[in-house]
């Protein structure tokens, strides 16, 4: 079953095929969904004291066809009753083609919508009654596939990493907490992306990206060859006390971002192209006269600006050492943007999630919605995995 699934390098069919990872959730779906009606049938939960003596008891299953909207079948076990007074709303007895929980149910918890929206989706759309509570209890089947993708082993190496966190609300002690769900998205040596892993904390600092970081590394990684990130105070060192020889590339749309923040509307076109020049000169001589050149046009106006660049001119002038193939992938943060575009159109409707758990279920299952699409190398990979083994001669896997 899942145990035994790779989830590295899943292919669409491997995702959602007739023997794919969402056929298998919805397996699991039906059955824990048939579960719960057992327990509110029985009026206790599997293995709670109150059933002794209770005059009915679980009485182990029988396996049954189910006729999926695509025809395709998914085996199911459905849980007995010894008096054989269980009747399932969800699969009636006798009924070989269920309309609920099926791929459909999934799709729509992938992409946030919530316990009680799919509650009314059943009612409107099928006109059966099913309480939010059932359809929250069989969702944490999600979390047991969650915590093995969580913990699945790594490559050795990547070429390419790209590190960033995403603002999220949970419910906790009964108030919504402004929580940082960090996110790790990797370029494998094949050039196609490959999300890590997801970590939440309540905030994002330099110290718990160390963690995320070591996280990795005992899970296989032992080798980065570059990482592009934000310019967190203390997330260099951070990424160096655990992956010394990595080369570190500050992300450029965060500081485009972070430099024009308190730039008025009028000004904003202007120094955006500005900007531009400095980060696509064609070297960093060249980029360094373009940062001077902008400081002498804007320092009167906006001083902070060309400080903070040049304060970190190191880190976000890396991608001037490689050829422009290589450039043009960690410059810009294309990969990472459009990840995070994808986890925030699950969010955006959503005031907060009822725990952390529901966080990563939702964001899991987006994930793979999007992973989905990632079937080819991204752009130019050919050249710049060749320039890879020249510049990272010993550390490039296939040599």
């Amino acid at each position: 079953m899942l145990d035994r699934i790779d989830f590295h390098g899943m292919t669409k069919d491997e995702l959602t095929g007739q023997d794919g990872l969402l056929r298998q959730i919805t397996k699991r779906f039906y059955e824990r969904a048939l579960q719960a009606e057992l327990d509110e049938h029985l009026g206790y939960a599997k293995h709670d004291n109150a059933g002794d003596n209770s005059g009915n008891s679980r009485n182990g299953y029988t396996d049954k066809s189910v006729i999926m909207n695509d025809n395709s079948t998914v085996e199911i076990e459905v849980p007995r009753d010894r008096n054989s007074t269980f009747e399932p709303l969800i699969i009636p007895k006798h009924d070989r083609r269920a309309p609920l929980f099926n791929d459909q149910i999934i799709s729509m918890y992938s992409f946030g919508m919530s316990c009680r929206d799919i509650q009314r989706h059943l009612q409107n759309i099928y006109g059966v009654e099913v309480s939010p509570e059932l359809i929250s209890r069989v969702t944490e089947s999600v979390i047991e596939d969650v915590r093995q993708w969580r913990n699945r082993p790594l490559e050795k190496s990547y070429p390419i990493l790209f590190l960033d966190a995403l603002r999220v609300n949970s419910r906790q002690d009964g108030k919504n907490v402004n929580k940082a769900l960090y996110v790790a998205l990797a370029i494998n040596w094949e050039g196609k992306k490959e999300v890590l892993g997801l970590w939440l904390a309540d905030t994002e600092g330099a110290k718990f990206w160390m963690s995320v970081l070591t996280d990795i590394k005992n899970r296989g990684t032992n080798d980065i060859l570059i990482a592009c990130m934000d310019g967190l105070t203390g997330f260099p060192d951070a990424l160096r006390a655990i992956f010394p020889d990595t080369h570190i590339q500050h992300c450029i749309v965060h500081m485009i971002r972070s430099s024009t923040k308190f730039v008025s509307y009028k000004d904003l076109k202007q120094v955006c192209r500005d900007l531009k020049e400095i980060y696509c000169a064609v070297n960093a001589d060249s980029g360094r006269e373009a940062l001077e050149d902008f400081g002498k046009k804007w320092d009167g106006k906006y001083p902070m600006i060309s400080a903070s660049w040049q304060r970190n001119w190191n880190e976000l002038t890396e991608f001037f050492s490689y050829p422009d193939s290589i450039r043009r992938v960690i410059y810009t943060t294309n990969a990472i943007e459009s990840l995070n575009f994808s986890l925030r159109k699950v969010t955006r409707n959503k005031s907060s999630f009822p725990d952390d758990d529901s966080i990563y279920k939702v964001m899991y299952l987006a994930i793979k919605n999007a992973s989905a699409k990632w079937t080819m190398p991204i752009k130019e990979w050919g050249p710049a995995v060749n320039q890879f083994a020249i510049l990272f001669e010993g550390r490039f896997p296939l040599c």
